[in-house]
């Protein structure tokens, strides 16, 4: 497994539990912190949109907690299993769009399947008085 760059901050418990995670498994990794490096910490920042550690750097691809994993076991398990996508970054980037665009028009289906339900016992409840 190629090196791991791991971008953290010195106060965050959840980087801690991570590193520990990586270390225990073997993995390598670079620590770099949001304040020694902050430049590249913006880049990253920049790139990804979110300003949350910790962020992985894997084989030029970028994991971010509660986006790409939930747990040090399921990042450990992302990087373990890794592999290099063979299509092009506009062809990966339309198919999580078409995958962002299907989950949103899903979650707005679902909200508006429980407010049609809250509406209706809402109805129901002052119907009766």
């Amino acid at each position: 497994m190629n090196k791991i760059t791991i971008y953290t901050n010195e106060t965050c418990p959840y980087c801690k539990q991570i590193k520990e995670k990586l270390t225990e498994k073997n993995i390598e990794f670079e620590n770099k912190t949001g304040k020694d490096f902050k430049e590249e910490w913006q880049d990253v920042v920049s790139l990804t949109g979110m300003p949350t550690v910790p962020t992985i750097k894997y084989e030029n691809e970028y994991f971010v907690p509660g986006r790409d994993f939930n747990t040090p076991e399921q990042l450990i398990g992302i990087l373990e299993n890794f592999k290099s996508s063979s299509y092009s970054d506009s062809r990966k980037t339309l198919e999580r769009l078409k995958t962002l665009n299907f989950n949103i028009n899903t979650a707005f289906g679902r909200l508006d399947q429980s407010l049609r339900q809250m509406e209706k016992n809402y109805k129901e409840l002052f119907e009766d008085e």
